[in-house]
């Protein structure tokens, strides 16, 4: 597979099959994608991968926050702004109707809604779950370097005939996951990811959502 495919395929997987990964593969994985672009070689990502019990401990943690407080914890650092304009706006809304519309829930349907994104929390059925810690001091430049890291591994990822799902929504739990990975006082939970093998006879797997034309987002000049 070379690169452009791996780009072309991957797609945010939210159904997977059971097949689990062994640590080896996962190390090898991890090493493969240290050669992501980082400005100074700071590398300033720090990466736990969950499976097993304790995969099933962070499931179980989500279920009971969240019970608790389903909009999540109070966190400096939102998902998504306050105020997001357009044309932003409308391609959140445009994903969210495509993605309803392949599993078969009514975009007027809360409830139904609120439990396809409690699957979030179930890494949407993933063997292995991946998070992202960064320290809070570092600035806008370190998380943009942290997610060029993540893309490598979902590129990576693809190659190995592996699928990922990048999970922002495990944000709502910075404050619970900090305690229970005991992490350190400056350090945070910035996203995480889900990792196994695709369930390609899923609907959902079928979702490419639409990308803006190139003359939409791109100027180009002294051509």
């Amino acid at each position: 597979m070379d690169v452009s495919q791996a780009v072309k395929q991957r797609i945010s997987t939210r159904a997977f099959l059971d097949t689990p990964i062994s640590a080896s593969e996962i190390k090898d994985w991890l090493a493969a994608a240290q050669r992501a672009p980082s400005g100074g070689n700071v590398q300033p990502w720090r990466v736990i991968v969950v499976t097993g019990d304790e995969r099933q401990a962070i499931v179980d943690l989500a279920g009971k926050t969240l019970m608790a407080n389903p909009a999540g914890e109070a966190t400096d650092r939102p998902i998504y702004p306050k105020g997001l304009g357009e044309p932003y706006m409308e391609r959140r809304r445009r994903c969210a109707a495509m993605m309803y519309e392949k599993v078969g829930i009514g975009y007027d349907d809360k409830m139904a809604r609120m439990g396809w994104m409690a699957k979030n929390f179930e890494f949407f059925g993933a063997p292995v779950g991946v998070f992202f810690v960064i320290d809070e001091s570092m600035g806008h430049g370190q998380w943009a370097h942290t997610g060029m890291f993540m893309q490598t591994l979902a590129l990576l990822a693809e190659e190995r005939g592996w699928a990922t799902c990048m999970q922002e929504a495990w944000g709502m739990l910075r404050t619970s996951l900090k305690t229970h990975f005991g992490l350190a006082e400056t350090e945070m939970v910035y996203c995480g990811m889900a990792l196994g093998h695709p369930d390609k006879k899923a609907s959902v797997n079928t979702l490419y959502t639409e990308r803006a034309e190139v003359e939409e987002f791109a100027e180009l000049k002294g051509f």
